[in-house]
């Protein structure tokens, strides 16, 4: 008889039928308009979409920093919704790290200081291990000779390298990154996403990255496409391949004039359809793309 195989691990984040609407002065704003998706524990994710798409929004609602008006997000086995703040920071800290374009470390702190902080509130991390675990991931992310080096001595990459560093500290499951190259030059960018791609290989830490850098999908093994606050495209790495499906109808160009008017509207997509001849003919053909269940995938 066959030994069963590990049962699969649970998703580490399920979004389901979330919409988040915000008032601006007599107007209401749809910044989320009916999304569902789930991320499986471990992957590389990239929410993509061009500014204002929704994709900022998306992420700070499963870093538990703003809620849903409708829908629910569990986040490790946790549902957020009706959480009071305490609850919800408590989860944040255990659970959720966050690295950010503009790196948010405490100017006054050396590299080891801002990395140990957010550990200081976790009364289950003693002294001692906070100490380890700050020499380790520092160490990871190659920065020992600079732990007493305050964020004013060290370079935009090595600045970028603490706040990852601080990110991993608390061991979270997800961790956050929102345009986390943003603010570095092409080959330091390049340098940073090799390393948490690394990162998130050896330990299997989940990474969800709000981005429109075509660098940044290109490593990612999951794709959530965002326009208008709304899914258009969920995409899954098999091997080299890239296999989509849609959760909303979009514009399929009928014809090549029609193509080439959509791609000139959408660097970004100008950018994935050179490189990816699987959703070139996605985009010619709609019977053409590869079918993949939507969910859990």
């Amino acid at each position: 008889m066959a030994t069963p195989g590990p049962a699969p691990r649970p998703p580490v984040v399920q979004v389901q039928h979330v919409s988040k609407d915000y008032k601006l002065g007599d107007e209401t704003v749809h910044a989320l308009k009916d999304v569902s998706f789930q991320i499986d524990d471990g992957v590389f994710l990239a929410i993509a979409g061009p500014s204002g798409s929704g994709k900022s929004t998306m992420l700070n609602m499963i870093g538990c920093i703003d809620t849903p008006s409708s829908g629910k997000i569990v986040i490790d086995g946790t549902e957020v919704s009706g959480r009071t703040p305490d609850e919800l920071a408590d989860l944040r800290s255990r659970t959720i790290s966050f690295v950010f374009q503009t790196f948010n470390l405490f100017p006054v702190l050396t590299a080891e200081e801002n990395v140990e902080y957010p550990m200081l509130r976790r009364s289950d991390i003693s002294k001692t291990e906070r100490k380890e675990r700050v020499a380790f991931f520092l160490n990871t992310v190659g920065l020992t000779k600079y732990a007493g080096h305050r964020p004013n001595q060290l370079s935009g990459g090595q600045r970028q390298r603490v706040a990852i560093a601080r990110a991993l500290a608390t061991r979270p499951r997800i961790v956050l990154a929102d345009e986390p190259t943003a603010n570095l030059d092409y080959r330091t960018g390049e340098s940073i996403l090799s390393m948490m791609k690394a990162i998130n290989r050896a330990f299997e830490t989940t990474f969800v990255f709000s981005t429109h850098d075509q660098r940044v999908m290109g490593m990612a093994d999951r794709l959530v496409r965002i326009e208008d606050g709304e899914i258009t495209t969920l995409g899954v790495r098999v091997g080299k391949v890239w296999k989509y499906a849609k959760e909303k109808e979009v514009q399929i160009p009928t014809n090549d004039n029609e193509l080439q008017q959509l791609l000139r509207d959408d660097p970004e997509l100008r950018r994935m359809v050179m490189e990816d001849p699987e959703l070139r003919r996605a985009l010619l053909d709609d019977n053409s793309a590869p079918s993949i269940a939507s969910k859990g995938n």
